[in-house]
């Protein structure tokens, strides 16, 4: 198979055609914000999950492990924002746009777009210390939400 066929058969597959369906309902019609308002980073972490899909696709279709760096540091950094407290967080996840992202960059690595794949790298680069951080940030929002909820619970229970 050559590299145009191969290409062309990534585009055309119903993994692709699902992250594109996913980009649209969670980013274009904002459905990720949406989600996102149910308290507790439960609404935030549901909708991360979509991003496995991007995650996936990346490591197992087009076999880089820079541009899977790449595009979890956009979908945690994305789960980072929308933790950010008293609905901040969900406004900032209005706007963010994780998954669109992550199809950017994706299909510009499909289509040997060396921008991309140049910001892939760099990316790529920063990501491992960014992703480390990130998953250190959102256990630590985390524990915050958690002990907030502690204190309302007693001021309101007691």
């Amino acid at each position: 198979m050559t590299r145009e066929e191969r290409k062309e058969r990534l585009k055309h597959s119903r993994l692709y055609n699902g992250m594109n369906a996913i980009t649209r309902y969670l980013d274009q019609y904002y459905i990720d914000g949406i989600i996102g308002i149910v308290p507790g980073g439960i609404g935030d972490a549901m909708t991360t999950l979509f991003a496995l899909a991007h995650v996936y696709f990346s490591l197992f279709r087009l076999h880089s492990v820079p541009l899977t760096l790449a595009v979890l540091n956009n979908s945690l950094r994305d789960l980072l924002l929308g933790l950010i407290p008293f609905y901040v967080g969900d406004v900032i996840d209005f706007f963010h746009q994780s998954n669109a992202r992550n199809m950017r960059l994706i299909d510009g690595f499909i289509n040997d777009d060396q921008s991309v794949i140049v910001e892939v790298n760099n990316k790529a680069r920063q990501s491992l210390i960014t992703c480390i951080l990130l998953f250190g940030s959102i256990f630590l929002m985390l524990a915050l939400i958690a002990w907030i909820a502690t204190k309302l619970g007693t001021l309101l229970f007691s």
